[in-house]
């Protein structure tokens, strides 16, 4: 038979191994927790990633201003999208009616890090003028989108916090907190809405330098093309500060038609149709 110092000299280094087994799984647990910033990252770089590789883009595009009371004013559009592997996005803008802007054309070239070139012509002055960092939190064309809205969504351009999920019609959507790193941003942080299932931004709020609700931008009507790449067929941003909206709707998407950097220069802006 054993006595009790054997028994406690038996058990005392099993205990011992699985007091040391449970404090070393409870270590690898912690090492291996994502923060709330590292899962707002991987988020950003999964949306991201779903939406690369479309190669260049058309479409026509109905914008539609609306004032505090509701009165419209409607301007047709077309736009070249030319997608840059190293480099951030190329797109052309162009303004078809009505005739007091018609030629009007917009250049932007986006970049990963640092400020993007934009450019603006127009063609009652004929003369080709350069937006720079410092205006393009300013409204683009009078509507409630600014220059900065219309840069393509780079991932270095932010940085990012998971602060949240929300449920909308049955669907978990995720709220990510991004906060611009350019110091020229014209806001303070963004809350975007990111559904689970294909990671399509459904909303997002901008707060503008006060810290204060500016703008609320929502998604709808979601096309997939190319049996992959998914766009919303209407974009509506509302201004919370002064009462009016501007609506985008889109149409005659096509992709992979063939465009070349040759599109995307100053000179082509003059020549835009």
């Amino acid at each position: 038979m054993f006595n009790t110092r054997q028994i406690t000299s038996r058990i005392a280094p099993i205990f011992l191994a699985i007091t040391l087994s449970t404090t070393l799984a409870t270590f690898a647990r912690t090492a291996l927790a994502i923060t709330p910033q590292e899962e707002g990252l991987k988020i950003a770089k999964e949306v991201k990633s779903r939406d690369t590789g479309w190669t260049d883009s058309t479409a026509n595009m109905m914008m539609i201003l609306r004032n505090e009371q509701g009165q419209e004013s409607l301007r047709e559009v077309s736009i070249k999208t030319l997608e840059q592997v190293s480099e951030g996005d190329k797109s052309l803008t162009v303004f078809n009616t009505p005739r007091d802007v018609r030629g009007t054309a917009f250049l932007s070239f986006s970049h990963p890090t640092g400020a993007d070139d934009q450019w603006l012509y127009l063609p009652v002055l004929k003369r080709v003028k350069r937006i720079s960092s410092k205006n393009k939190s300013g409204p683009f064309m009078g509507s409630e989108f600014s220059f900065e809205d219309f840069s393509s969504y780079e991932v270095a351009k932010y940085t990012y916090t998971l602060i949240g999920t929300e449920n909308v019609d049955g669907v978990t959507q995720f709220l990510v907190e991004q906060i611009p790193v350019d110091e020229n941003s014209g806001y303070t942080r963004r809350i975007a809405w990111i559904d689970e299932q294909e990671f399509r931004t459904q909303k997002v709020e901008f707060y503008d330098r006060k810290g204060s609700l500016l703008k609320t931008l929502t998604y709808d009507n979601y096309k997939q093309y190319l049996g992959e790449y998914w766009r919303s067929e209407k974009m509506t941003m509302i201004n919370h500060q002064s009462g009016k909206s501007t609506e985008l709707q889109w149409k005659n998407y096509a992709f992979r038609t063939g465009l070349k950097d040759s599109h995307f220069n100053r000179n082509s802006l003059k020549r835009a149709r």
